[in-house]
């Protein structure tokens, strides 16, 4: 049986890993967090995504779980609603679509459950070298021993230790578009329900949902910077003064980053590669074509590229040159156009046809 290590424990290792089961691999998932991260923002399945969903039967459950906002309201920066709408929302596009929102830990959480009894996962451990050769790759762990898989995936995000390992230093490939990210989690101090608003000043903002059954927000604050050092500490101090700037709501906003368990912040930047594998390894979703959450389509990209790859590989299973060679033929163009989601529509939402063009531009059975 052929053996598969997929680097990433966040929601394209999983998604790989049912898929790479179902054809008969053997597989194991190492995670550096010790468990599911929790925290994060709402992500979107949308088009054909919706169908590898399906297909893994999760479809019902994710929907069970998803968002359900009644719309949106926008406020100027003293609080003064500028506008709403009951039609849709920002964050998850029209709210009569059957395309569906919901919570990044709530699909991670899924994914896992459908995979833990035939996957192998280490958690609280992760990849410190690749030593490839003709008959596999040799992989040391921090902390477990070192052992020999058939074939490497990194699916570990934005700042993949499997990229930097393979493919070389992050500055290589990625592109910064200009602005930064935090997401976090706070009590619903501003008592929405089943509501989300949005807010701009000059050069920051954000946007608040109500989850959890109007128990508690999710806030995602962005503005626009040049890159920063990757300081996790100084992020949130960062985050924190430029809340706390804010005309409304901003006290109570900064004191919940600072007091937030799930704190997240980083660069709004894609990973552009020429090519997406060296030898026995390869990358999928964020590490090797990070769209940037500006575009909306990260989620679904890591589920459909999670479905490519295990066909190609299932399709060639002695063969992974082919394999991936294949996988990359089949996503190139997919990539591309939901990556320029994000560059060609900075200033705001991707309008309608450009999105539906993006999500729906492969077939799964292609």
């Amino acid at each position: 049986m052929r053996t598969v290590l997929i680097s990433g424990g966040g929601i394209a290792g999983p998604a790989l890993a049912f898929w790479l089961h179902h054809h008969g691999f053997a597989v194991t998932v190492v995670e550096r967090g010790p468990g599911l991260r929790p925290g994060g923002q709402a992500v979107d399945v949308r088009g054909v995504a919706l169908d590898v969903v399906e297909r893994m039967g999760l479809l019902e459950p994710a929907r069970r779980v998803r968002t359900r906002m009644w719309g949106m309201s926008v406020l100027d920066a003293d609080g003064k609603e500028l506008s709403r709408s009951t039609e849709a929302t920002f964050s998850s596009g029209r709210l009569d679509s059957d395309d569906f929102e919901l919570l990044r830990e709530d699909l991670v959480r899924l994914v896992y459950e459908r995979t833990r009894e035939d996957v192998e996962y280490l958690f609280g451990d992760t990849i410190i070298a690749l030593d490839e050769d003709e008959a596999g790759v040799r992989v040391d762990f921090e902390r477990a021993a070192s052992r020999t898989f058939d074939l490497v995936i990194g699916a570990d995000g934005l700042h993949s230790t499997v990229r930097r390992l393979a493919f070389g230093p992050e500055e290589r490939f990625a592109h910064h578009l200009g602005s930064y990210l935090s997401v976090f989690s706070a009590d619903n101090f501003l008592g929405l329900e089943d509501w989300q608003v949005w807010l701009s000043d000059g050069d920051i903002g954000y946007g608040i949902m109500a989850v959890r059954d109007n128990t508690e927000l999710r806030v995602a604050f962005g503005f626009e910077s040049e890159p920063l050092p990757r300081d996790a500490d100084a992020l949130r101090r960062t985050i924190v003064e430029r809340l706390a700037s804010l005309r409304w709501e901003g006290k109570r906003l900064a004191q919940a980053a600072l007091d937030a368990p799930d704190f997240y912040c980083d660069a709004m930047a894609q990973i552009r590669m020429d090519r997406w594998s060296q030898g026995r390894v390869a990358l999928l979703g964020d590490a090797g074509y990070c769209p940037s959450p500006l575009s909306g389509q990260g989620t679904s990209l890591a589920l459909v590229g999670a479905h490519v790859l295990a066909a190609s590989l299932a399709g060639a299973p002695d063969a992974h040159a082919a394999a991936y060679a294949r996988y990359e033929e089949r996503m190139r163009d997919f990539v591309a156009l939901n990556q320029s989601l994000a560059t060609e529509h900075q200033g705001g939402p991707a309008p309608e046809a450009a999105m539906a063009h993006a999500k729906n531009a492969l077939s799964l059975d292609g």
